[in-house]
């Protein structure tokens, strides 16, 4: 969060009170001068919530200090003279440096070192003749708002891409089929450098977070409870992927080629230019995977007597599945763009971006029924099989202007954004019985999403302790579907599936916050009105024709609370309101046919769900030891539940369907740490022990197997506790050489109409530094004992199930990155002509500590 949090720190009493007295009189006859800069690491990337200090030299009273805010922004007003300068962040080497104050205005940026680029500790080391003593490293950072992953350290994830790197995310789980969800809630908002972004647009969300390559993701920012700055969708809160651009002056990049199991190839980069005003990267990277998933099933049915007649229907009692499907992909994706500084105030960028994947996948399924007759038991076996092809192409342009109109924080943003989604899929689908021939079925399904946003941000400061926020933003998001299927078996059910949607809403959104500071407590009061407009246009060519408009006016407040005991002890408080609204998927009748056996039904009635949230939380950052637990507590209304029912119970046919019902209420203790014992190991955990009551019933039409009507009920309402446990342990076991575990266990969950089973997984991770540090070796194991299986319980009035799925089996990957610095032999030489010219030594000199 942009946000100043200022601390005074006490001057020191040094000798008797009319000493003290006469210093303080000088002091206020002084006349103080108003100096701003930032503080960023080496390769210029903002260090947020950094402490500085300004300790005078000849009079300790006039010193003071302050923390950098999300920006690493930092404002002070000092005496004239010379101070000796502390810096110190999580992660970063303590910086002592000495400066000399003449004028008020912006101060040269200050650089400070992460302990991961020399991968030594508490080793002393000589940057532009400053010596920067170690501290320990910390991976995990906690702000007011947000907590940001750096995923630099992370062994298991190298070579892979953002999917792997989210399963080591605090408070984010990956399921076995992709799925991702934080504190248990899938309803998560993705962004990507701050802004909805085509990238991981779409229905096929898994394969989108695989097309995106580890090796170009600087950080990742874990929102749970975000504030009214931010858009109010998500229930569950905002995961923000920061993509790498690298500031150095000069030619600057890496790449990396992977290889790995099940056939994986992967080749990226990362590329950057500075000079002078201009700044520009690149990203690219591509590759092929394969994955190959198992899914099986068996289904019980209850209460169905053995027909007494010849003439009654025979009646099933069993059906056993097993399924394998196969997924061939081919992915490339491809962001650009520059930085121009009109001035020292003011700067426009401009950027694209691209993501391709084409994939086949090939899906067999043996099904075993087992009947109940008149003269005995009968059993039959199905078998079908389906060969399909996917091409989808996102596109992405976004312009930017930034303003400051002074170094005190007064600042102005604007962006457009265009964006551009296509999804073309096409299947065929062939399934033989022993009581009827070969019935086939063609797919063919097109959809393009065109979205444009408009943002603008405005930050005012009041005082020196105060912060005005406003903005508005302008989504407009507008979709065309087309469905197509033949079969060769008539099927009353396929004129559904011939059908064309138009999708479109509008949202408009207006924020207004304030943040200030009391003290040590730090406070920020926000709202956000959401104006949101729906239009659905569905025919289909079984008659059916909708033309429906929905319109919503939310008002999302948001506060936020921290208190600081010191600077080691934080504690927070916040409450903010949510809405989840129903993707176009989920409201567009039948809009996606898989087989005449599982059967998705839109539902055009459902509206959106609100949850609102509340977190108590504190932050104890030592030297060695970092500590966040947090206690939180979610109360969702109108919740999204998905409706599984058979609507004729002749058949074993499926239908699901979304529906808003009842109420669903989480809650539970987050807890999230990292430790470093000794210089050769290190520690990041979490933990999430979290209970969940649910509410609601669900009535359905259906036939009884006399083909009789009546109605039938689902059950939702349960309650349980379960847990969610992570370690990740790194060995360093020399100055090149390190290993990593990682364990990950999750528990049961259990509710009125489902158990899903507990699942634990290993994985191991080995990196190997070459060339002095400019290239890594990198090989990791994903599943060491191959047990991420996901397995459910359904149970219902007449029948239980039961479903085990992997989505993925034991994978190697073994990849090699290489640096190229020659940005920063750039910067060291320009520092050293700096340095050898006796104008520039005036201005900053520098001493050992």
């Amino acid at each position: 969060m942009k946000t100043e949090i200022k601390q005074r720190i006490i001057p020191h009493m040094l000798g008797l009170s009319l000493t003290f007295s006469a210093a303080v009189s000088a002091f206020a006859q002084q006349q103080k001068l108003g100096i701003s800069g930032k503080i960023t690491t080496l390769g210029g990337n903002a260090v947020p919530y950094a402490s500085i200090s300004f300790t005078h030299k000849n009079q300790p009273v006039l010193s003071d200090g302050s923390i950098a805010d999300h920006d690493g922004n930092y404002v002070l007003h000092l005496s004239p003279g010379t101070y000796s300068l502390q810096v110190e962040a999580p992660g970063f080497k303590t910086l002592h440096i000495e400066k000399t104050i003449h004028t008020a205005g912006a101060l040269d940026d200050i650089q400070i070192q992460s302990l991961t680029q020399e991968g030594e500790n508490k080793k002393i080391q000589h940057i532009e003749g400053v010596t920067i003593t170690a501290t320990s490293t910390s991976p995990y950072k906690v702000a007011l708002d947000k907590k940001t992953y750096d995923p630099s350290a992370d062994l298991i994830s190298a070579g892979g891409t953002l999917q792997d790197i989210l399963g080591n995310v605090p408070s984010v789980s990956v399921d076995t089929d992709g799925s991702i969800s934080m504190r248990g809630n899938s309803n998560i908002k993705f962004l990507i450098n701050g802004k909805p972004s085509s990238l991981l647009g779409g229905d096929d969300n898994e394969s989108a977070l695989q097309s995106i390559p580890a090796d170009q993701i600087e950080k990742i920012e874990v929102i749970t409870n975000p504030s009214s700055k931010f858009e109010a969708s998500g229930t569950s809160g905002i995961l923000n992927i920061i993509l790498k651009k690298n500031k150095k002056s000069g030619f600057s990049g890496n790449v990396t080629g992977s290889l790995g199991y099940r056939p994986k190839t992967a080749l990226s980069t990362n590329l950057s230019w500075k000079k002078d005003n201009w700044t520009w990267f690149l990203n690219g990277g591509g590759g092929y995977t394969e994955h190959k998933g198992q899914n099986n099933s068996e289904i019980t049915y209850k209460n169905k007597p053995a027909p007494l007649t010849s003439s009654e229907t025979d009646v099933l009692i069993h059906q056993k599945q097993t399924g394998e499907n196969i997924i061939y992909k081919d992915k490339y994706n491809l962001s650009t763009g520059f930085t121009y500084d009109i001035s020292s105030n003011t700067s426009f960028n401009i950027s694209g971006m691209l993501r391709s994947f084409e994939g086949d996948k090939k899906q067999s399924f043996n099904t075993y029924n087992d009947f109940s007759s008149f003269t005995g038991y009968k059993h039959t076996l199905n078998h079908r099989w389906s060969e399909g092809k996917s091409n989808n192409l996102a596109l992405q342009g976004d312009l930017g202007l930034e303003h400051r109109f002074n170094n005190k924080g007064h600042s102005l943003s604007l962006s457009l954004s265009l964006q551009q989604y296509r999804n073309d899929e096409s299947a065929t689908i062939e399934e033989i019985t022993e009581l009827r021939s070969l019935e086939k079925e063609n797919t063919d399904r097109k959809s393009v999403e065109k979205s444009f946003i408009a943002k603008a941000d405005y930050e005012l400061p009041i005082g020196e302790q105060s912060k005005l926020e406003a903005g508005y933003r302008l989504d407009s998001n507008h979709s065309e579907n087309n469905s197509k299927v033949i079969a060769s078996i008539p099927n009353p059910l396929i004129l559904n599936y011939n059908n064309t949607a138009d999708y479109q809403e509008v949202f408009n959104a207006f924020y207004i916050q304030f943040k200030s500071t009391l003290g040590a407590l730090n406070y920020q009061l926000g709202l956000r009105d959401e104006v949101s407009n729906i239009t659905i246009n569905y025919s289909n060519l079984a008659a059916q024709t909708i033309d429906k408009t929905k319109n919503y006016n939310n008002l999302f407040p948001s506060i936020f609370l921290s208190y600081n005991f010191s600077k080691a002890h934080q504690l927070l408080i916040n409450y903010s309101r949510r809405i989840d609204r129903p993707i176009s998927f989920f409201l567009l009748p039948f809009p996606n046919y898989s087989n005449n056996q599982n059967i998705f039904e839109g539902n055009i009635d459902i509206n959106p769900s609100y949850a609102d949230f509340y977190e108590l939380g504190y932050n104890l950052q030592r030297k060695k030891i970092n500590i966040n637990p947090t206690l939180y507590y979610r109360h969702g209304t109108d919740d999204t539940k998905i409706l599984v029912y058979r609507p004729d119970e002749r058949e074993s046919v499926f239908y699901t369907k979304p529906i808003n019902l009842g109420t669903s209420d989480r809650y539970g203790l987050d807890i999230n740490f990292t430790y470093d014992p000794f210089p050769w190991l290190k520690l990041m955990g979490s933990l999430d022990l979290f209970g969940y009551i649910t509410t609601g019933r669900a009535d359905y039409k259906t036939l009884d197997k006399e083909g009789q009507p009546k109605m039938e009920s689902m059950n939702f309402k349960g309650n349980g506790f379960s847990s969610s446990t992570r370690l990740n342990t790194t060995f360093k076991i020399d100055k090149s050489f390190s290993l990593q575990l990682q364990g990950h266990y999750k528990g049961s969950q259990h509710t009125a109409n489902q158990k899903k089973a507990d699942m634990y997984t290993l994985n191991i991770g080995i990196s190997k530094s070459l060339w002095k540090g400019d290239g890594t070796l990198s090989f990791n194991i994903r599943d060491v004992f191959n047990t991420r299986r996901m397995e459910t319980f359904n149970f219902n009035d007449d029948y239980i199930q039961h479903n085990s799925m992997q989505w993925q089996p034991r994978q190697f990957l073994i990849s090699l990155s290489y640096q190229f610095k020659q940005g920063e032999k750039i910067e060291n030489s320009q520092r050293k002509k700096d340095n050898n010219n006796p104008d520039n030594k005036s201005e900053d000199s520098y001493e050992i500590s």
